[in-house]
């Protein structure tokens, strides 16, 4: 993807596609995949707004000032002091990730503007000053968080402020994602979920969230199984998947360590060690599971990013 031009005022990002949730993280942790969308930015003195997008969903990407990038470009200026200096901006796009299915693709708009912007006015922000006003923008920092640090994430919220652990896991892991046909709005999916909770369900949320981040932080891969179940969220949301425990069982039958809603959905994650050599078979069980239900799919194999948002021409 090449830039406009060669002046300072553009930049080009690539920000990752990113699965919140991982079964029992409900709302703080995520992880980064190695799925990408592009932002090829240039910012305006003048105050045209101009938006291209090209790739998956591209004719649902709002033009102009509606533009959820260029929200948090201007969130950005806002916040260094430069919007009357910079009052629009070239926006082009490439996208790769699904829209409306889980896997971040709204955070990566976010975090692209941001980062972009950053980038050409010297960088002002740090990565945890992006955060700040990433989740200002997007509600919550499950997604954000990773789509900015890279690797799995786990964010706490306190008094209205973000703090956010980032970490590379010891293992080596590769997601594979049955995408499905339909979309899922967030909102949605939010719906579904009940007020309150039993405390035996908070209890084992709390044992598998923690028992998942302690696992990839020692490299213990025979404990993943135990650690990727949830009782907040999926049994709530599996009516809007259909299909969804089947998928499940087939991803685990065929070798996956545990398998998750991505987000609010309607992506399907499945993980496994790299090492394994499943990743295939995987992906074939869980396209054929959902095909038992009519339902037409298509798997991406995924690795998890390291670096998260990276500015790659500047």
């Amino acid at each position: 993807m090449k830039k406009f031009t060669d002046n300072q005022n553009c930049t080009l990002v690539r920000v990752p596609g990113t699965s919140a949730n991982c079964g029992p993280g409900f709302d703080c942790l995520g992880v980064a995949t190695t799925i990408y969308n592009y932002l090829d930015l240039t910012l305006l003195r003048t105050g045209r707004v101009e938006v291209e997008s090209s790739g998956i969903g591209s004719e649902n990407i709002p033009r102009g000032r509606r533009n959820l990038t260029w929200q948090a470009i201007r969130r950005l200026l806002k916040e260094v002091g430069r919007e009357e200096e910079f009052k629009g901006a070239i926006i082009r796009t490439k996208s790769n990730v699904p829209i409306s299915r889980g896997l971040g693709s709204s955070s990566t708009a976010i975090v692209a503007g941001l980062t972009a912007a950053n980038k050409i006015l010297g960088s002002p922000l740090d990565k945890n000053d992006l955060l700040r006003l990433a989740t200002e923008l997007e509600g919550h920092p499950d997604n954000v968080a990773p789509a900015i640090f890279g690797g799995f994430t786990v964010s706490v919220m306190d008094k209205g402020a973000v703090q956010t652990f980032s970490f590379l896991p010891r293992i080596k892991l590769k997601l594979i994602v049955a995408v499905p046909e339909f979309e899922l709005s967030t909102r949605l999916a939010r719906k579904v979920l009940p007020k309150n909770v039993a405390l035996k369900d908070a209890i084992f949320n709390v044992s598998r969230a923690s028992m998942l981040v302690a696992a990839l932080v020692e490299g213990r891969e025979e404990l993943l199984p135990l650690a990727f179940d949830d009782a907040l969220h999926q049994p709530y949301r599996k009516k809007l998947v259909p299909g969804m425990t089947e998928v499940f069982d087939a991803a685990k039958s065929a070798g996956a360590l545990g398998a998750a809603i991505s987000g609010a959905g309607s992506c399907l994650i499945a993980f496994t060690s790299a090492r394994s050599g499943l990743e295939q078979k995987i992906a074939s069980s869980m396209v054929a599971a959902f095909q038992a239900h009519n339902i037409k799919s298509e798997a991406l194999i995924l690795g998890v990013d390291k670096r998260g948002a990276t500015v790659i021409d500047s």
